[in-house]
């Protein structure tokens, strides 16, 4: 069974860091494409990064490239973003999804992140 499990989120102030972690189980981690997507409160669902298979290829949204860098750790089997100079726009649900945008796509259950003074 595929299982896809976020954790890092929190609040954090303007300016601040958060690092996500999503551990992934169930399938071949190291073999598929891994995204991050977000939906602000009332919006709709937001791309925000994607790495490929070998890490090597990341790809960001204008709206984090600078301050969001995407890796995984494929020996744990593990998807991470970290978030830096956060703003209080970034403030969503942040969703762990493997191969986002295919008709296979599979979506953790996602971490609160709140970006607030």
């Amino acid at each position: 069974e595929v299982q896809l499990v976020e954790s890092g989120g929190g609040l954090v102030q303007p300016g601040g860091s958060l690092r996500l972690s999503c551990a992934a189980s169930g399938f071949t981690f190291r073999s598929y494409r891994m995204s991050w997507v977000r939906q602000a409160p009332g919006k709709g669902l937001e791309w925000v990064s994607t790495i490929g298979t070998a890490g090597g290829n990341t790809y960001y949204a204008d709206s984090v490239k600078g301050r969001f860098t995407i890796s995984r750790d494929s020996a744990k089997n593990t998807l991470y973003l970290q978030m830096n100079n956060l703003k209080p726009e970034d403030t969503a649900v942040y969703f762990c999804v493997k191969d986002y945008g295919m008709r296979d796509a599979y979506w953790g259950q996602g971490t609160q992140v709140t970006v607030s003074s």
